[in-house]
């Protein structure tokens, strides 16, 4: 038995876990893995059960499904050359995307690669005489759980199996719904409660558990005309969420941007994370997808910009400015912007020391100040120390007084696709430990923070009618902050929808929560697509050729 577990190895090009939550790439071959002990093969096999993690959650991937869709994100043809991809993220947002769009494509794959690779754990580590390994066999079987929740909630179908040699059964509404709950259930009791956020422990699957409930009613009903929330289901919403905030093991960051920086891995408020810290290869590119290819964000890398990808849209941004009227989002709520670069407010301050120079953060507006680069190099103060900031151009499109000014319109129109349209996003750090510029991402990504836990809370209160607790809850979040913004006086489900706007903007719930609030067939910039079939994606149509031979067994979602 153990031959087969260490060819097995051998063959996935497992990752080692060096530490507890180190996924470090290792690739064994069959001698090597011989040599294995029970712990370094147990290690060996929860490792791959998280390493898609990463590629699910790539910016052209899940995100791309989960924000783009929405009225938060837009991704225009810039300016007619530029992320055109044969129209597949027009599409997305305006909601007439495809069987056939690659993006929905890769996100199955790796999704079901990761609840491959879970199956694949559950069968092996008991095996393995390790005393770690019934933990792991609860992460992955955890995991499993994760993985179909994703496909249930982007796909409406839960596909479950013991054996990777079987063939799945589908499952969907009610039954996937409890399925996805009892896996859960079943795995808490043997979780771990200190392996960080890079990992599943018992709060993460409290957190997970909040969110299975609190969406139970769009699950159980994708196309319904109005969702039922069960008051039982709300209860439970409640007390999985009372589990995670009276464990103490968490806290709401002081400083709003922290949650996403270089070193959020150690962040509190972090629950549940994608673990992208530089020494793993972390991928993260959210840092430099909607920023302009004209802004360097590191001083070692000339060549390391952003590409003018998505901006938020009109409609969104108007929620900020709307409920701060008529003073300014930016001075107002610490999650709306951060300055770190002060020439903005000062323009006399146009020298900045390598250690000082960070780019803002938030939503970006107005004429851009930063690194210049001339020549391929960026340019020094007299002093031949300190990096010389200004106003920035765009260079590199070859528009040298064509000055990079984000503007509030940005649409599918020539004017509104230009590369300096729409304001941008800049919610996750660059990595100064990058090698490239671009890659080492760092910053883990947000699968679920305390913050969110709040306000599921408030959520599930707020549906059994209980305002003032709800109310308490959205403001023990406001009020944590640094410089926080004014407490809010009221309630609803309407005015909820927009605090969660507020505070998870970027954070790839924005599709789910549209759904579950009934926005999602709503109007917003360049989207007027009302049909209630494309609040799921299409089943990826490679995959329904691949179950051809089976007659029946897959069928393609309505609409499609």
């Amino acid at each position: 038995m153990k031959k087969k577990i260490y060819v097995l190895l051998m063959l996935m090009g497992m990752s080692v876990i060096e530490s507890c939550t180190n996924l470090e790439e290792q690739i064994l071959d069959e001698t090597g893995a011989s040599k294995l002990t029970d712990k370094q093969a147990a290690d060996g096999i929860i490792a791959p059960v998280y390493a898609r993690l990463p590629d699910i959650f790539l910016h052209t991937n899940y995100f791309t499904l989960q924000e783009i869709s929405t009225d938060e994100a837009i991704l225009p043809y810039r300016g007619g050359t530029d992320w055109g991809d044969n129209g597949i993220y027009i599409a997305m947002h305006q909601h007439t995307q495809q069987s056939t769009d690659p993006n929905i494509r890769n996100t199955w794959n790796f999704i079901l690669q990761g609840l491959s690779r879970s199956i694949t754990a559950m069968n092996t580590l008991p095996t393995l005489n390790d005393p770690n390994a019934k933990t792991y066999l609860a992460e992955a079987r955890g995991m499993r759980a994760y993985y179909s929740m994703l496909t249930l909630d982007l796909f409406g179908i839960v596909l479950v199996k013991e054996d990777i040699g079987e063939t799945s059964k589908i499952i969907r509404g009610e039954e996937a719904f409890q399925y996805v709950k009892n896996e859960l259930l079943a795995v808490e009791p043997n979780l771990d409660n200190t392996v960080g956020p890079g990992r599943l422990s018992k709060p993460a699957v409290w957190g997970l558990l909040a969110r299975l409930y609190l969406n139970a009613a769009v699950y159980r009903d994708i196309y319904g005309a109005n969702f039922t929330f069960k008051n039982d289901e709300m209860d439970k919403a409640v007390e999985y969420c009372d589990k995670v905030i009276s464990s103490g093991q968490y806290q709401l960051s002081k400083e709003y941007f922290d949650i996403f920086g270089s070193n959020n891995h150690d962040n509190k408020e972090l629950i549940f994370a994608v673990d992208q810290r530089a020494e793993l290869n972390g991928h993260n590119r959210l840092a430099y997808f909607s920023l302009s290819g004209d802004q360097f964000p590191l001083t070692a890398f000339p060549n390391a910009n952003g590409t003018d990808g998505p901006a938020i849209t009109p409609d969104f941004y108007r929620t900020w400015t709307n409920e701060y009227a008529p003073k300014d989002p930016a001075g107002t709520d610490p999650r709306f912007y951060k300055q770190n670069l002060s020439i903005y407010s000062n323009p006399a301050d146009s020298c900045v020391a390598e250690a000082d120079f960070n780019i803002n953060r938030g939503i970006l507006r107005g004429q851009q100040y930063g690194l210049i680069r001339k020549n391929g190099v960026f340019l020094k103060c007299p002093d031949g120390k300190n990096f010389k900031v200004g106003k920035l151009f765009h260079d590199t499109r070859n528009k040298s007084t064509l000055p990079v000014i984000f503007t509030e319109q940005v649409d599918y129109t020539t004017a509104g696709s230009n590369y300096p349209t729409g304001y941008r996003v800049e919610k996750y750090e660059f990595s100064k430990k990058s090698v490239s510029g671009r890659n080492f991402g760092e910053a883990d990504i947000v699968i679920l923070r305390l913050a969110d836990i709040y306000l599921m809370r408030a959520e599930a209160k707020l549906r059994k009618g209980d305002a003032t607790s709800a109310l308490a809850d959205a403001n023990i979040v406001r009020a944590s902050r640094n410089t926080p913004p004014p407490a809010l006086k009221a309630i609803s489900i309407d005015i909820l929808f927009k605090e969660r706007g507020f505070e998870f903007y970027w954070e790839m719930l924005r599709r789910s929560d549209m759904i579950r609030f009934g926005k999602y067939e709503g109007t917003w910039t360049e989207k007027t697509n009302t049909d209630k079939l494309k609040r799921i994606f299409p089943i990826p149509q490679t995959a329904i050729d691949g179950a051809s031979n089976l007659p029946g067994y897959l069928k393609q979602n309505q609409g499609y």
